[in-house]
């Protein structure tokens, strides 16, 4: 009983830190509201088109590290093996920070795509394979200039790093499965434009 209630405070706890938007705070101090400029999303991609380059890594950044607080409240709440499962907590935690972001309860519903917060994720939850998925979202970012491919990559290689390391580990291998499927998910337009030849590359200024 103990376990569950203490996870209904992380899933809480960490929806509602997630909830935070960097992107709309940010565009408000600079009398812009990022929900009706370029994709019209809050996260950093669509704050570093229209905003520029430090404001975006400004959001990128405290959109990772409110990730990263929940897992950690999710660590120090719910430590070790839970349910039967390694770092329940921690992947409870980071599981409803994105979808804090994502969906944030305090602006309709209507925020991110994730990625900051799952790149703090896939750290937190697993640093080793975390880092190489990060690496290679960087390189396929810095080759193609395409941030959600990148993006969707940095999610679908964790997921196949994990569940190869972790096979058998059920949950484990359905919490990256989610993870990935969520990111491919909020980025649906980008993946047609991809398609279609017409997606924004870094450096092009949203309209």
């Amino acid at each position: 009983m103990r376990e569950i209630l203490l996870s209904v405070v992380i899933s809480v706890i960490a929806y509602l830190l997630g909830c935070f938007s960097t992107g709309i705070t940010l565009s408000r101090a600079k009398g812009v509201d990022i929900r009706t400029k370029g994709s019209k999303n809050t996260g950093a991609s669509n704050v570093l088109r229209v905003l520029g380059l430090k404001s975006g890594v400004i959001t990128f950044l405290g959109d990772f590290f409110k990730a990263a607080i929940a897992c950690l409240i999710g660590r120090w709440l719910l430590p070790g093996t839970v349910f039967g499962v390694e770092n329940f907590g921690t992947m409870l935690a980071g599981l409803f920070a994105i979808i804090g972001h994502n969906w944030p309860v305090f602006y309709g519903f209507k925020g991110g795509k994730g990625v900051a917060c799952s790149a703090a994720v896939v750290f937190i939850v697993n640093p080793l394979w975390g880092i190489l998925a990060i690496l290679i979202a960087v390189a396929v970012i810095a080759v193609t200039r395409f941030i959600s491919l990148g993006s969707m990559l940095l999610l679908g290689s964790y997921m196949v790093f994990m569940c190869i390391a972790n096979w058998g580990k059920w949950f484990t291998c359905l919490f990256t499965v989610v993870l990935f499927a969520l990111c491919v998910w909020r980025h649906r337009a980008n993946i047609q434009r991809l398609l279609n030849g017409t997606e924004n590359k870094i450096g092009q200024k949203a309209k």
